[in-house]
This record gives structure tokens, sequence and C-alpha cells, in this order.
């Protein structure tokens, strides 16, 4: 059997008792998720990307918009949020009728203009499971992310360098004030994360550690 992540591996041996399990990590094309030479960063803006019809999604950006966002708005008052996918429920729409710093897009054709013009990729989920392509995504377009540990959940990470980690909503608005205050610390974050995806989750790296683990099955 073939899980996509290290957690999702040991969940198969504990509750289902199958041994045989091989994790392969989440993939993502870093060709295609690169970010723009003539990209500008939007000062004081996030983006959050998803299918809003997915409930995770839709219980993340809640949290935010209602717990998150309030606490950086007192330090950072024109703080802009993207919440880039398709079907947002209608108080999502409704609250970005009255709210100029709530901007819903629905879908989109291509993300990458969202994720590349945004200070910072925030992940705010609190429930769901599997790995998110899309931190890899904002990684690998050289964006500083912020997430929930659920939210990061089977990305093998290291938090601080690559990545920052926030589980309260006090934590949550104390990261994201922190890397839209210091651009250098954000520039960082995003490059040290860049460098890791490139290294280690290209679509090419992930296939050769795909194709390898068939040849062992093979030969038995």
């Amino acid at each position: 059997m073939i899980a996509v992540s290290k957690e999702d591996a040991d969940t198969f041996r504990r509750d289902y008792g199958i041994e045989n399990v091989i994790d392969v990590p989440t993939g993502v094309d870093i060709d295609y998720f690169r970010p723009r030479r003539d990209g500008q960063v939007r000062p004081n803006s996030l983006v959050f990307t998803g299918s809003m019809d997915w409930l995770p999604n839709e219980d993340g950006v809640q949290y935010f918009t209602k717990e998150i966002l309030p606490l950086v708005r007192k330090r950072i008052p024109d703080v802009v949020i993207t919440i880039v996918g398709r079907n947002p429920y209608p108080s999502l729409l409704e609250s970005s009728e009255r709210d100029n710093g709530i901007v819903v897009t629905g879908r989109v054709d291509d993300v990458r203009p969202y994720i590349d013009n945004a200070s910072v990729f925030v992940v705010p989920l609190r429930i769901g499971g599997g790995t998110r392509l899309k931190i890899y995504e904002a990684m690998a377009m050289e964006r500083a992310v912020v997430s929930t540990t659920i939210g990061a959940e089977g990305l093998p990470l290291t938090p601080g360098k690559e990545i920052l980690i926030a589980d309260t909503p006090e934590e949550f608005a104390e990261s994201v004030i922190g890397l839209l205050d210091n651009r250098e610390m954000a520039q960082e974050l995003g490059r040290n994360a860049a460098t890791r995806v490139r290294n280690e989750f290209g679509w090419d790296h992930v296939a050769k550690t795909f194709a390898t683990a068939c040849e062992n099955v093979l030969r038995g």
C-alpha cells in the first residue's frame, strides 16, 4: 500500500493492521509554480487558496476571518486577505461586500498571480486529513507560509525555517504580523521553503521515489 505521508502510513499500520505500507511524499510541479520575475508583492496582503465547497477550507476561512483577522487589524488596519477558490459560501460573499479587507475571487483559471502578489500565504485549517498540496505550491513560489499544525500535517517541514506554525488565534495573528512587519524575514522564510521544495518535493524526485517503491514490490 502507498500512503502520501508518514503520518498516514502510521495510521494504516496502527488502525488497520496493514504492515506493508510505503509513504511517498506529495509532490508539486516546480517548473509551473515559480515566482514571476515581474511580480509585485503587495504590502500587508494575505492569500488563501482552496475550494470553498470543502468543509475544512470553509471552517478554516471562517476561523481566520472571525478570530484571527480582527487581531491582525489591531496592529495592521489595512491588511487584506484574498480568498481564492470555487463556490464561496454565502456568508463569505456577504462579508466581502461589507468589508474591503476581505476579497473573494471565486474560481480562477490560475492561482499563481494571487500567490505571487501576496506577502503571506495562510493555511488556518482546523480539521481534515491528507496533505496540503497548496502549501508546497506557495513554497515553490517563495511565499512565506503560516499554517496550523493540522494545516501542515503530513509535510516534513521545519517550523521557523521553512514555515511558521501557529495553533491559537493569538499565535497565528502574531506570526502574520511579524512577517508583514519584517519583509526580510518573510523573504528568507520564502527562499528557505522554495529551496526545500525544489530539492526534495518536485515531481521528478517524487516520481523516482514512487518508481523505486514499485520496483521493490516487484522484486518481492
